[in-house]
């Protein structure tokens, strides 16, 4: 099997493409030929250095999504969705090492895959599908709130304003111009980011807004943010940092166990609504899998909108 690997910590240049020797699944595993894997900034985020970097973790695996074919079955495996069998389309999240062509992976990583949902937007539906729920949880958005997203063209944004628009929200959604028409066909009223955007803001919504939810993690955003929301409390972030905290933002994006439960618990409704068609999962490029530092490399910079994906 093929993998990818961090052998140090710094930029894309550290990726490689090492072999492994296939194993098993242990009672409660399963094994996943991968079809397509899912990239997201925390891939890269983890061997910068971002979260430290202690040596003992090197090799780093990397990934947290993937979608593929179940073919072996440990004793005992099975998922949320009940038994697991030999040949069963699925996807897998949350992981830790998606970037290869064989997964072993627990039962309760593995959802069914719907037929109607390609492998590309399979594998790019979870990480962002579910942290945009986490969201708009914790900002408690529902029917007949003004929203304000900060970077709706993003694989979060994009996400966030498609559900929100489900739960009876109307959305204003920062972009840069060219991604206009595309926040404006998920639901969103487009604004530009940029100098004078609280002015344009307020064009249209005078009285400011219900809640905010910020994927950008600008200091405009921040600055923005608290001048138009009624309720500080409705302030939410996937962007930590001081400034954030000392302007009263909730931020969502906790690693550990607790912050996973409310995604994990948001993963089959979401595959029902892009098995449904009723959200969408828009790809911007496809890798080899041998092409992750380039990937990375790129969704560093500015690109198009929606998720890059590995193909091994």
């Amino acid at each position: 099997m093929r993998r990818v690997v961090a052998r140090a910590y710094g930029g894309p240049e550290v990726l490689a493409v090492v072999d492994a020797e296939p194993v098993g699944p242990a009672p409660g595993e399963v094994v996943i030929e991968v079809r397509a894997i899912g990239v997201n900034p925390s891939d890269y985020k983890l061997y910068s250095g971002a979260f430290g970097a202690d040596p003992a973790a090197l090799p780093m695996q990397l990934g947290s999504e993937a979608a593929g074919v179940v073919a072996e079955v440990g004793d005992a495996a099975t998922g949320p969705s009940g038994p697991i069998a030999v040949g069963d389309e699925v996807i897998a999240y949350p992981l830790s090492e998606a970037y290869a062509d064989r997964l072993v992976v627990s039962g309760d990583s593995v959802i069914p895959k719907p037929a109607s949902l390609p492998w590309n937007e399979a594998a790019g539906l979870l990480a962002v599908g579910t942290t945009a729920v986490d969201t708009l949880d914790t900002a408690n958005v529902g029917t007949g709130d003004l929203l304000l997203v900060h970077g709706a063209a993003g694989g979060v944004g994009s996400f966030v304003v498609q559900l929100a628009r489900a739960r009876g929200a109307t959305i204003i959604g920062t972009a840069r111009p060219g991604n206009h028409d595309y926040v404006r066909s998920l639901g969103a009223t487009p604004v530009s980011y940029g100098d004078g955007l609280s002015n344009r803001i307020r064009v249209l919504a005078p009285d400011g807004v219900d809640a905010v939810i910020d994927t950008a993690g600008s200091d405009e955003a921040i600055d923005v943010s608290v001048g138009l929301v009624r309720d500080p409390s409705r302030l939410v972030t996937t962007v930590p940092g001081p400034r954030v905290g000392e302007a009263g933002f909730r931020i969502v994006g906790a690693l550990g166990p607790e912050g996973m439960e409310p995604r994990k618990r948001a993963r089959g409704f979401l595959v029902d609504l892009a098995g449904s068609g009723d959200v969408r999962v828009r790809i911007a490029r496809t890798y080899a899998l041998s092409e992750a530092a380039s990937a990375h490399a790129d969704l560093r910079n500015p690109h198009a909108a929606g998720k890059f994906i590995l193909l091994p």
